[in-house]
């Protein structure tokens, strides 16, 4: 004998009816079977607001019982040939004007009992079996329909009625004794007590009544057929890489179920647990799918964790005070005060210090529990031994399930540390004894990222996901998006890294698409994008809050800058090309330092200094190691190296400058660069990264430009380099005159920086220096005779994009 049973979703249509009459006809051929049927999805929270409705005095409850039975005659009519039809519209209408009769007395006393209401839930699954039964005699297949009231015995507690197993059994094998055949046909759902009411089992009940009827018959296995491939490791409306579990034990399969897996609701499959019953969760819209079987000790696997579940719409309660601390009773009073709310509790955590105990429970039973538990300790509270209760709402649960996690070490830890470094704070901890469940208590806006960074940090070895938000897409930003493109496939194999752009913007418009943008149409995206708004952008970002977030800047925007620390706040990585905040006032560097630290996320900004080349990343390791700095000699600007290897005198200085300008060699504004404005910055940043308390005033800074070259716009400042071309000849050939190379040197030493322009000899490091390289010298304690040499090209959108590139798989790596 094998019992089946179809869920509401199953049967919803006459269309799905269809469906499992196949697998119905098909497992009868195999083996006895025995099919119990839920109500027509959705019939049974109809049925309830009939009842109610009427009892409400709202005649609105006659056309909610017109519609039902419009729906069932439909399905009638749908599933049964014209020539058979009579019987089955006769037996539905019959069920319908009993259904209406029982509702119309509750319109006319204006009260609905509780054991009215079973009677009026019963209609759901009488009809629903008696059409799959009609579905089944119109194609001649062989089978007896009973009704489970005449089998399952309850007591009379309505609504959640406890079973009499002995009689229960003793009935259930009577019947089949006594009408023996291949094939029978039940309602789910519903029972009678010892004077015939009927009675309903609960929520779960179908699933009840199946596993009543298997556990009674000795069943060889239960299947339970929905509308889903059977348990997933979690939630696939949250987790498109979720995956089907084949295999699972009960225990397991019942933590899963408690904290929001829905398949199975876990105190209705007891009967069948405690004979260790094999039970089959299959799919009636794919039957052929494997499935998933919960059985007493499943065959070793190789996840530690089973699956991921989570439960919404929770509040937390906590009671707090140091006069529980070593008094008896406190959490019983505690529980007793719920319990006369009929409150049910989810979760409980308390403090070892017994000064706190906290119990997570549903939403909407908060106000109730807060009134009741403050009632029970209002002496308690107005003497100060305890704290009026504490109330916090919007909370979720989410749980980590697993017969494996017993006895290994650091699951815990990964659990913590993936959603720290997603900024996921934990309200609340649980772990059972057995170690088969970590429970965490967070904010329900959270749970989408929370289970999505668990599953990839537990099922997804094989790939993180990366999604960036990168704001400026000129030179560099245009160059890292290919770079992005061209890089995907490669990340994905060698790296395990899924990086994603799901968010752009330039200085005008932005666009975020969640699921990635097509880095070959970026303008486009772009340009059908929302006005930028800086505030909104930053907002949106919170909102959607993904996993693994990083801002890419790739601007010279202060008001970019200035929402680094927002993001930080909120564990959004941030990669900065943008010099200006580290540039900026002390204070402020130092505070988004410390909130990188303090929200265990990155602030990585490599290319502030030389573009592509790992300066400040060499400067950190050294530190790191110990080691000391006393002097550091650099060529930072790109730009002006650039500039003095080909200013030799002939060509004037201008057009050199408007070269490097149009080779994507300066900033937007030149005389940033030329001003030395650029390389104090750089030096700054550098001597800040050491240790160095020092602001951008205090670094000495020798210009070369006379001062008419830094008034007006950009094209009054190319006019004034033509006007001072005497000047730059000058410069130029009293270097010349004695072999030496003009370069524009930063300094930093004793605590003090400097920049300006120099006459290099030959045989110094800076001497050889070609094109747009640059070069940084670190005398430390180690090198303390010969430099520790940084060189290579230090400007370049190709590099300067690398260099971002670079730092983006640093934060998605750590």
């Amino acid at each position: 004998m094998q019992v089946l049973k179809f869920g509401g979703t199953s049967v919803a249509t006459a269309a799905n009816i269809t469906r499992v009459i196949d697998i119905v006809a098909a497992a009868a051929r195999q083996e006895t079977t025995l099919v119990v049927v839920s109500a027509l999805g959705g019939t049974t929270d109809a049925l309830i607001e009939a009842g109610r409705l009427a009892a409400a005095g709202n005649e609105e409850y006659r056309q909610r019982l017109r519609h039902l039975e419009s729906r069932h005659l439909e399905a009638a009519r749908e599933l049964v040939p014209v020539t058979s039809q009579s019987s089955v519209l006769s037996l539905v209408k019959t069920h319908c004007n009993e259904l209406e009769g029982i509702c119309n007395g509750v319109f006319l006393l204006g009260e609905l009992s509780v054991r009215t209401l079973d009677r009026v839930m019963s209609f759901g699954e009488l009809l629903a079996s008696q059409l799959v039964a009609a579905g089944l005699r119109a194609r001649q297949v062989p089978h007896q329909w009973h009704d489970s009231r005449q089998l399952i015995r309850t007591d009379a507690q309505h609504g959640v009625a406890t079973v009499d197993f002995g009689v229960t059994k003793q009935q259930i094998n009577d019947f089949v004794a006594a009408q023996p055949g291949a094939l029978y046909v039940v309602p789910g759902f519903i029972a009678a007590d010892a004077q015939g009411a009927t009675t309903t089992l609960g929520r779960g009940g179908s699933d009840y009544t199946a596993a009543i009827f298997a556990g009674a018959l000795g069943a060889s296995r239960l299947e339970i057929w929905t509308d889903v491939s059977g348990m997933m490791t979690a939630d696939p409306r949250l987790v498109p890489h979720a995956r089907p579990i084949p295999r699972i034990s009960y225990q397991e399969a019942m933590e899963l179920s408690h904290f929001g897996a829905k398949v199975l609701y876990p105190p209705t499959i007891q009967p069948v647990m405690s004979q260790g019953i094999p039970l089959w969760i299959k799919n009636t819209f794919a039957p052929t799918d494997h499935g998933t079987l919960v059985e007493v000790s499943p065959p070793a696997n190789n996840h530690i964790v089973r699956g991921l579940s989570s439960i919404g719409q929770l509040a937390l309660l906590s009671l707090e005070g140091g006069g529980m601390v070593g008094i008896p009773g406190f959490s019983k009073r505690l529980f007793e005060a719920l319990a006369r709310e009929k409150i049910n509790v989810i979760l409980i955590t308390q403090s070892s210090s017994e000064h706190s105990i906290s119990v997570a429970i549903n939403s909407r039973d908060a106000a109730a529990a807060q009134r009741s538990v403050d009632e029970e300790f209002a002496y308690e509270i107005a003497v100060g031994k305890v704290d009026p209760l504490h109330l916090e709402t919007d909370l979720a649960i989410v749980a980590l399930v697993g017969e494996n996690m017993k006895n290994h070490s650091g699951i815990s830890g990964r659990l913590f540390g993936a959603l720290g470094n997603n900024g996921v704070n934990i309200r609340a901890i649980a772990q059972g004894s057995s170690e088969k469940n970590i429970s965490t208590v967070i904010r329900a806006q959270d749970v989408k990222k929370a289970i999505n960074v668990l599953h990839e940090s537990f099922f997804e070895a094989t790939s993180k996901q990366i999604n960036l938000f990168v704001v400026g897409v000129g030179n560099v930003g245009s160059k890292l998006l290919e770079q992005l493109a061209r890089q995907q496939a490669y990340l994905q194999e060698k790296l395990k890294l899924n990086v994603r752009v799901v968010g752009l913007a330039n200085s005008r418009r932005f666009a975020l698409h969640e699921h990635g943008l097509a880095l070959h149409e970026w303008p486009q995206a772009l340009a059908e994008g929302e006005p930028l708004h800086l505030p909104a952008l930053v907002e949106a970002i919170h909102a959607r809050n993904l996993r693994n977030a990083v801002f890419v800047d790739v601007t010279a925007s202060a008001d970019v800058a200035q929402v680094y620390g927002a993001l930080l706040e909120k564990s959004v990585a941030v990669v900065a090309c943008n010099k200006i905040a580290c540039a900026s006032e002390y204070v402020n560097y130092a505070r988004l330092k410390a909130l990188a630290q303090e929200f265990n996320t990155d602030f990585l900004f490599e290319t502030n200094v030389g573009a592509g080349l790992p300066v400040i990343g060499t400067l950190n390791d050294l530190l790191r190691s110990g080691d000391v700095v006393n002097r550091i000699e650099a060529v930072l600007s790109g730009t002006l190296n650039f500039v003095f290897n080909h200013y030799d005198g002939k060509r004037p200085f201008a057009e050199v400058v408007r070269q490097a300008q149009l080779e994507g060699y300066t900033e937007p504004d030149p005389r940033l660069d030329l001003s030395g404005t650029d390389v104090a910055r750089k030096i700054l940043i550098l001597a800040r990264e050491t240790g160095e308390k020092l602001e951008m005033e205090q670094i000495h800074n020798v210009s070369f430009l006379p001062d008419s070259c830094m008034q007006g716009s950009v094209e009054d400042f190319y006019e004034q380099l033509a006007v001072h071309e005497e000047h730059f000849q000058g410069l130029y050939e009293a270097a010349a005159a004695q072999g030496k190379k003009l370069k524009f040197v930063a300094r930093y030493a004793g605590g003090k920086a400097s920049v300006g322009l120099q006459s290099i000899a030959p045989g110094h490091d800076f001497y050889a220096l070609h094109g747009k390289d640059n070069a940084v010298l670190f005398y430390t304690n180690r090198y303390a005779e010969q430099p520790l040499v940084i060189k290579g090209a230090g400007a370049g959108a190709e590099v300067t994009a690398s260099g971002v590139f670079a730092d983006i798989i640093r934060a998605a790596r750590g």
